[in-house]
């Protein structure tokens, strides 16, 4: 049901696109686990964002280009915010035809950023409803947590339509957090064999990953950070007490150095929780902030204002982790499109963000009597490295990996192909071209993900002060990635070097080495005649399912060395 309106919404506004439908293709059905709390009162004060079109956002791809190859001579030379605020920052037109628009309806109170390019402003909804011809906000309510978005497409006047990208609080719920915990009925406990473990503690990936106890952050202007979207937040006492029980064999940290918004109030989630924990015990001894989202209006998009901070903050840690994704078939293309700018202003500033690939495999869509894989955003985006998932060939031993088969992956219907994985790609399509799923299923000429993967099934994680286990998935893998290239970092800023920045050209270059390859195993995907849930199969060298495999940090801390 829920996706019904993403097919006909184009073919109703197509006619419109040019009449002031920014979103024109954006889904605007809320899913039926959100109850309708009736329509907003006209005095209730929104809070709504206005992304303002850039300037040279192809200058602006270029440059990101140059300082993340490493065969450039720019290689790491990174850009300050001042200079990309210069780069990108709306012209003065634009500028101007936005306030005028807003000021002409009495909207006076708004807040902007470094680089001009994006305002929030505070309204009543009688207000909003005027500015924006369409909108229609109501209130709704899911697991005790409100939000007010409006229920049917908006549209802006002519004369801003080419000044704006889109207007941010009126579509795009917050996503719902994961059943994280997943007690698999089909994997035995064998308690007898030797090197014999009971699940993934941070002991078991260094062991896996070849980390040492000497392996540990000691540069001071090092700093890592993992961000959340969710109602939930970490606990330190958690956090304390998971180190306590984990982190005795390697120097380490106990508490986060800063927490960027307002932390919830309640119990600690799972996810905030294994997110921390991950980071701080693989990236050991390394500052690590935590961005975190509940305390904002009903009315604000708390991804959106994740990456509106990026844009207001001249000091960010250098390694970003973020669980988080919604089907690219529900969101906007402007929208997407914006975001990968907001993407490509980080990495010119040599920020690496890496994003979990998902947990449902390929992913189905289902449209009338047809079935296709399911892309997900960000993951599918080319300007953000994707983290896969793996399992243990045998589940309680230190093996050697396979593929998890909720991994998402798969290639995006909206982003073609960027030029640093085509022929990785190429490779993949040609030597399974006899065991690929119906080219109908997906897009073949698609940015490709994810990049790389590690161990997302059978975490042990701290919660309310209770050791869990089972906690799976791509949001347990991310942070491990995330902490190993944090420590890569750490050593390239003792030699004096730049940090690693937007990694994909590089890593792209090594065409798996210093990782451990996965071939074994396929992720899951539609129930149908046709595939049979299943979707794509790991192979040899990059994948669909894994990326380039799993990191081998000796050699990838050698690799990412050598200049």
């Amino acid at each position: 049901m829920n996706t019904l309106l993403t097919f006909s919404l184009p073919l109703l506004f197509s006619s419109l696109v040019w009449s002031g439908y920014l979103e024109y293709d954006q889904d605007v059905l809320i899913p039926d686990d959100w109850n309708h709390g009736g329509r907003v009162d006209p005095t209730d004060q929104l809070e709504l964002t206005f992304a303002l079109k850039q300037q040279n956002s192809n200058l602006l791809e270029s440059i990101l280009g140059l300082v993340s190859d490493p065969d450039s001579g720019l290689y790491g030379k990174y850009l300050t915010l001042d200079e990309v605020s210069s780069l990108v920052r709306p012209s003065k037109l634009t500028q101007k035809v936005v306030h005028h628009w807003l000021q002409s309806h009495g909207i006076t109170n708004c807040l902007t950023v470094h680089t001009q390019d994006f305002l929030q402003c505070s309204m009543t909804a009688a207000v909003a409803e005027k500015l924006l011809p369409g909108s229609n906000f109501h209130r709704y309510t899911r697991d005790g947590h409100s939000v007010v978005r409006s229920s049917a497409p908006y549209s802006v006047h002519d004369d801003v339509h080419e000044h704006l990208d889109f207007v941010g609080g009126l579509h795009r719920l917050p996503p719902k957090g994961q059943d994280l915990s997943q007690t698999s009925s089909h994997r035995e406990m064998k308690q007898s064999e030797a090197e014999v473990h009971l699940g993934v503690t941070p002991a078991i990936l260094r062991a896996r990953y070849n980390l040492t106890a000497a392996d540990v952050g000691t540069a001071q202007n090092n700093s890592q950070a993992v961000a959340q979207f969710l109602e939930q937040y970490y606990s330190p006492a958690d956090l304390a007490e998971f180190m306590g029980m984990y982190g005795r064999s390697f120097q380490h940290l106990s508490q986060v150095d800063r927490v960027v918004g307002t932390q919830g109030e309640g119990k600690a989630g799972i996810e905030a929780s294994l997110d921390v924990e991950y980071i701080m015990s693989t990236g050991a001894n390394i500052s690590t902030w935590v961005f975190t989202n509940p305390g904002r209006h009903e009315s604000q998009e708390p991804f959106l204002q994740w990456m509106i901070l990026l844009s207001n903050m001249s000091d960010l840690p250098w390694v970003h982790t973020i669980s988080y994704g919604d089907d690219e078939d529900s969101l906007s293309t402007a929208y997407m499109m914006r975001i990968n700018i907001e993407f490509m202003k980080a990495g010119v500033r040599g920020v690496s963000l890496l994003f979990a690939s998902g947990d449902s495999g390929a992913g189905c869509r289902h449209v009338g009597k047809e079935n296709s894989f399911r892309p997900s955003f960000p993951a599918s985006s080319p300007y953000v490295t994707t983290v896969g998932g793996t399992s243990f060939k045998n589940p309680f031993k230190v093996t050697y990996e396979v593929t998890d088969y909720i991994s998402g992956g798969g290639f995006s219907n909206v982003f073609k192909i960027p030029d640093y994985q085509a022929s990785a790609v190429d490779g993949y399509l040609k030597t399974t071209a006899a065991t690929l799923p119906p080219q109908a299923y997906f897009n073949t000429s698609g940015r490709a993900y994810p990049d790389l993967a590690a161990l997302s099934d059978n975490y042990w994680v701290v919660i309310n002060k209770v050791p869990v286990p089972w906690v799976s998935g791509t949001s347990a893998s991310t942070p491990v990635v995330g902490g190993m290239l944090s420590l890569i970092n750490d050593q390239r800023l003792l030699q004096g070097l730049p940090v690693l920045g937007f990694l994909n050209p590089r890593l792209y270059k090594l065409k798996g080495k210093a990782m451990f390859d996965v071939t074994e195993g396929c992720h899951l995907s539609c129930l149908d005649e046709q595939v049979q849930g299943q979707g794509f199969c790991a192979a040899p060298s990059w994948d669909p399912v894994t990326g380039w495999g799993t990191p081998n940090y000796p050699e990838l801390l050698a690799a990412l060395l050598a200049e």
